[in-house]
């Protein structure tokens, strides 16, 4: 489109940062059951692919950011993340940002790296899709759950498990139980769905890996989450790094963060300040300008539901410029919970 060609190159556009997110690539069917959290390789090929076509510069995150604030980013300026660490990124994305040569950020969340067990919340979700055509006895599973059709009760059904565990408080060995006693109602194996790496981070040793990619991992907190106490928000930053730096990556440079679910308070951002954070990524929708403060630095997160023309408004920054004068608010905001 000749709209499209003409803000791209634009000189407010070659002022911006474009900084795109994803979550997941599946690894079979994960973009059927949340097409939020995970898209097919196919389609992120295309993305890349149209990032190809249309001569984006992909830089590395601290690069880009960096330009962005001395002003001399180079023409459609672009920066690929990743948040928490799947090991699908591993499997599915890092193949393909080598073939594309793009360079990339991932913000890894560390427990459930650490610690080997699928990530519960999401993994429970899962199971229960895949048994969406029955009707299962789950009281022998969930205490306090009975007979439930799966098609219609997902909800109901995990909102009792989250405030189940927010109560009860059950280690992971108990998790571990009720997950496997889960797949067996819904006729999953869950020995094969942890095998293939389903739901599960990247183990210690996969992210080790990541440099040679072009990837550069950088801070998500352990837990995945955000407490509104300083002590506490502190200790995340703090295991995150101790955790990842075990993994190889030099501690110096662990610099960057990620807001889990893109949550954040404004008192966030001197602690992040105290803890030596240089950025932080939002998950709210838009371009990055050198009138951007480095710790609320916007994302667009990619999904299923972009249609290549509205991921390409996002690259040019027409679609941006037409949200502004049609006066829609946007936000994407993400706020799946996938934390422990």
């Amino acid at each position: 489109m000749q709209v499209f060609r003409a803000v791209r190159s634009s000189r407010w556009r070659s002022q911006r940062l474009l900084i795109l997110a994803y979550h997941g690539i599946s690894l079979r069917d994960e973009h059927e059951w949340d097409n939020q959290l995970y898209m097919p390789e196919h389609l992120f090929r295309q993305r890349m692919e149209l990032l190809r076509a249309g001569s984006y510069s992909v830089l590395p995150l601290a690069e880009a950011v960096e330009r962005l604030y001395s002003g001399d980013l180079p023409p459609r300026a672009v920066a690929l993340t990743f948040d928490d660490g799947f090991h699908d990124f591993r499997a599915r994305a890092c193949p393909v940002l080598k073939e594309f040569g793009y360079p990339a950020t991932l913000y890894l969340t560390s427990y459930f790296s650490i610690n080997r067990y699928p990530v519960f919340n999401v993994f429970f979700s899962y199971l229960l899709w895949k048994g969406r055509d029955k009707t299962v006895d789950l009281g022998g599973i969930f205490p306090g759950l009975g007979r439930h059709s799966l098609a219609t009760d997902r909800p109901l059904i995990l909102q009792h498990i989250r405030e189940y565990r927010k109560k009860e408080r059950p280690d992971n060995e108990a998790l571990v139980k009720m997950a496997r006693s889960l797949a067996a109602a819904v006729d999953e194996d869950y020995d094969k769905l942890c095998e293939l790496g389903i739901l599960h981070l990247m183990s210690p040793a996969e992210v080790s890996e990541l440099p040679r990619f072009g990837v550069d991992v950088q801070l998500h907190t352990h837990r995945h989450r955000v407490p509104d106490d300083e002590a506490l928000f502190r200790r995340e930053i703090r295991d995150n790094r101790r955790h990842i730096a075990a993994m190889g990556m030099p501690v110096e440079k662990l610099t960057h963060f990620c807001y889990p679910d893109g949550k954040y308070l404004s008192s966030f951002l001197s602690w992040l300040e105290t803890e030596h954070i240089q950025t932080a990524t939002t998950c709210e929708a838009g371009l990055a300008s050198r009138e951007t403060s480095p710790l609320l630095l916007p994302r667009v997160i990619d999904t299923c539901n972009i249609t290549a023309l509205d991921f390409e408004g996002w690259l040019t920054g027409a679609g941006l410029l037409a949200r502004r004068s049609s006066g829609i608010m946007f936000g994407n905001m993400h706020t799946a919970t996938k934390s422990e």
